[in-house]
């Protein structure tokens, strides 16, 4: 697997995603100021209960599936199907969950229920959209970055429209579950196209994947706890619109992070290929990986804290 290749595959996602996030800027703040931080926060809250789920619905799948397919990749189509499968059990159950959650948390909010029950039909289209790791693997990132690009415009364009209509805020609530469904459905074409295997479910293997992606359960569901627990806390204790200030905050502070997720998931399967032949080398990958992002997370760091009200006071007023 050459250096080369995954440059290649680093910049067809960093360019996707540079993109892509410029999009969600513009769109994030219009969309914010015609929301008003009431509806903005509620969205923001639907989000966070959904993504508190999200790493119980992947099963842990998502952190081990790259791997899978690397160890083996004679069963492409089996371990893609299972994956596929199990998490779309599990998102079903985790709906249901989201449901009977908000049911008892917000009595009373008719507004909220509905908001997240919407918003969690994200987490079907996120168990299809597993597919995207046989790409990672194959090193054939330029596929998915166009089908996401494409699947942006779309919802972006849409989001456009119900600004311009001034449509209620259920509309927006299903802006994310649209994206997803486009991107599974196109990348589960091209997949059809480019591999030679069928997706299938098996029972064995489904076990054997579930053995070895548990413990990633626990460890991924710690990250969401910390990174998604302060809008929950505050749509609960001070409500919809200081929620709507806080995640207004935070979008901004994370405008570049996508920068940080691209350059992981290009460098994943070269890492996991260097396991093969040395660890030494294994090490070496993950001390070089980590020093990019770390120093890179302190200079974006640095620029926001520097430049936080002006850039406020231009965006959001």
């Amino acid at each position: 697997m050459s250096s080369n290749k995954v440059v290649k595959n680093a910049i067809w996602i960093i360019v996707c995603r540079i993109i892509q996030s410029i999009l969600a800027f513009f769109i994030g703040i219009l969309t914010a100021r015609y929301l008003g931080p009431s509806n903005y926060g509620l969205i923001n809250y639907a989000a966070s209960t959904v993504a508190f789920v999200a790493p119980i619905m992947y099963l842990g799948l998502n952190s081990t599936l790259v791997q899978e397919l690397i160890n083996s990749p004679d069963n492409e189509g089996e371990i893609i199907g299972t994956a596929i499968g199990c998490s779309l059990v599990s998102a079903l159950l985790c709906i249901i969950g989201i449901n009977f959650f908000v049911y008892i948390v917000n009595v009373g909010e008719k507004d909220t229920a509905i908001v997240c029950a919407l918003y969690s039909t994200l987490l079907i289209s996120q168990a299809v959209d597993l597919i995207q790791y046989w790409f990672q693997a194959k090193l054939l990132s330029k596929y998915t970055s166009i089908v996401m690009l494409c699947a942006y415009f779309i919802v972006s364009g849409y989001k456009i429209c119900l600004l311009i209509y001034q449509k209620s805020v259920y509309w927006f609530a299903l802006t994310s579950s649209a994206e997803y469904f486009i991107i599974a459905l196109a990348l589960l074409f091209i997949f059809n196209k480019l591999s030679g295997s069928k997706l299938s479910f098996s029972k064995n293997r489904a076990f054997s994947m579930l053995k070895s992606s548990s413990f990633f359960v626990l460890s991924n569901m710690m990250i969401t706890v910390f990174t998604q627990t302060d809008r929950v806390m505050l749509k609960i204790m001070l409500g919809d619109t200081s929620t709507g200030y806080y995640s207004a905050a935070v979008s901004l502070a994370l405008v570049t992070s996508f920068v940080f997720v691209a350059i992981i998931d290009s460098a994943r399967p070269k890492i996991l290929e260097s396991q093969k032949n040395s660890q030494e080398q294994f090490e070496l990958s993950i001390k070089r990986t980590y020093c990019i992002i770390i120093y890179m997370s302190l200079a974006q760091s640095l620029l926001i804290y520097l430049g936080a009200n002006r850039i406020v006071s231009i965006t959001f007023g």
